[in-house]
């Protein structure tokens, strides 16, 4: 399985950028679905994420300025930032759960390999 990232730039504090993100391989489903991000110094820290069922969870950092959303058909999630800030530069990372088999009662966690977004003031 393979999670792979696009969508990251530099952009002007107040400009916007959509991320998305595409798992791919041998997937049987996928129960949550989502970005976490990683500035430097800091710990990585949960952005946003969306369950199967389409129940999105936010960073207080981040609502009413980011949207997730997902495709279940074609395995994708996409982060809509909007009203960037300097504070938000970041690598951001996707991050699913992902089962690849009917006949398991886990899901494995997975990570792609990030995306940088720079805030400039």
């Amino acid at each position: 399985v393979q999670l792979q990232a696009s969508g990251g730039g530099l952009v002007q504090a107040g400009e916007s950028l959509r991320l998305s993100c595409a798992a791919s391989g041998i997937i049987f489903s996928i129960n949550t679905m989502g970005w976490y991000r990683q500035a430097p110094g800091k710990q990585r820290e949960l952005v946003a994420t969306m369950t199967s069922a389409g129940h999105p969870n936010y960073a207080d950092s981040v609502k009413g300025r980011f949207t997730i959303s997902r495709d279940n058909a074609k395995n994708t999630v996409i982060l809509q930032m909007n009203s960037l800030k300097p504070e938000d530069t970041a690598v951001y990372y996707c991050n699913a759960d992902i089962k690849r088999s009917p006949f398991t009662t886990y899901y494995d966690n997975y990570w792609g390999q990030g995306t940088q977004v720079t805030v400039s003031s």
